[in-house]
């Protein structure tokens, strides 16, 4: 009788994606509010030094970026609006511009100045490319077949970084020297290193991974390889940048959600993986390393340990109701 019921809830399993999903669900780790850290942790040199080039400080950054959010009604409508779509908290949004403009970049006087920034790159000719071969022909090769198989943008561009990784980074393969660079950047910076762009700071990549996610919500068009200038012009817009961050904070809650982590309490933790980017890869370090307790919480890096300790004032910018 007991080997009857067995086999009745394993046909029920495999019947009911429902059942299983909420089976998964009573095992879910809700990341809890608030910074793991007592102290931020260490901010990178890089940051420092273009902090210092620009003779800045970050809290100048910091102050600049939320003056800018507090003059830009229609920013702040669009961003609610945005995430309402996406179905996560506005605030995610906000602290991923935040995070962006103290460390990364220095907000400009207006988002005005991104519309005009965008028409820069619409007329460029340029493609994807790593040794004068184009990313779209290189994902050919026989390495990548099996990220084929990967459902979604978000798996497949994820399937192909994690190859390039393993067998390409700082290799010589088939007579050719492969640079100890990541994915992105051999392929995603044709102009210059360290390149993101408009509000958001997007990478070309990360825009790649959430393209269907933002064709099924928003319908824009999506993007490939082939295309790279419609890759810049959605990341250089600023109302498209909005939806492309909800996207990828969307994106990087269901990556953590599969491997039975709950995020979307802590914008920290969403702000770091905007920062760090690849959810799925430190999605899935993160179970293997907590083992089958799964009690081991992901822990917010200097980004995200800010927006965390502002929180209440960057609450306050989306208004009542927020």
């Amino acid at each position: 009788m007991r080997a009857l019921q067995k086999l009745v809830l394993s046909l029920l399993l495999a019947a009911s994606p429902l059942l299983s999903a909420t089976l998964a669900h009573a095992d879910m780790v809700v990341v809890p509010p608030g910074n793991r850290s007592e102290a931020q942790p260490p901010i990178p040199s890089a940051s420092a030094n273009r902090t210092r080039a620009f003779k800045t400080t970050y809290e100048e950054k910091y102050e600049k970026i939320v003056a800018l959010l507090k003059r830009e009604k229609k920013l702040i409508a669009h961003i609610k609006q945005v995430a309402a779509a996406y179905d996560i908290d506005p605030i995610h949004i906000v602290g991923s511009l935040v995070g962006e403009h103290t460390y990364n970049v220095t907000a400009v006087g207006s988002v005005q100045t991104y519309y005009i920034k965008a028409l820069s790159y619409s007329g460029l000719d340029f493609a994807f490319r790593y040794k004068n071969v184009r990313v779209q022909d290189f994902v050919k090769r026989p390495e990548f077949a099996a990220c084929e198989q990967a459902k979604g943008s978000g798996a497949l561009w994820s399937c192909r970084d994690t190859v390039w990784t393993q067998h390409f980074k700082g290799k010589t393969v088939d007579g050719v020297t492969y640079e100890p660079m990541t994915f992105q950047q051999a392929f995603f910076q044709p102009f210059f290193a360290g390149q993101t762009f408009g509000l958001g700071q997007i990478s070309p990549l990360t825009a790649l991974e959430v393209t269907d996610l933002v064709h099924k919500v928003s319908g824009y068009d999506t993007l490939t390889p082939d295309n790279p200038q419609a890759i810049y012009r959605d990341v250089m817009d600023p109302d498209r940048s909005i939806v492309y961050i909800a996207a990828i904070v969307h994106d990087a809650i269901e990556a953590y959600k599969e491997q039975g982590y709950d995020i979307s309490g802590n914008p920290g933790i969403t702000a770091t993986l905007y920062n760090v980017g690849q959810p799925r890869q430190r999605a899935a370090a993160l179970r293997e390393a907590a083992g089958a307790k799964g009690r081991k919480l992901p822990v917010e890096n200097y980004y995200g340990w800010l927006v965390n300790d502002k929180l209440d004032e960057l609450r306050s910018l989306l208004g009542n109701g927020s």
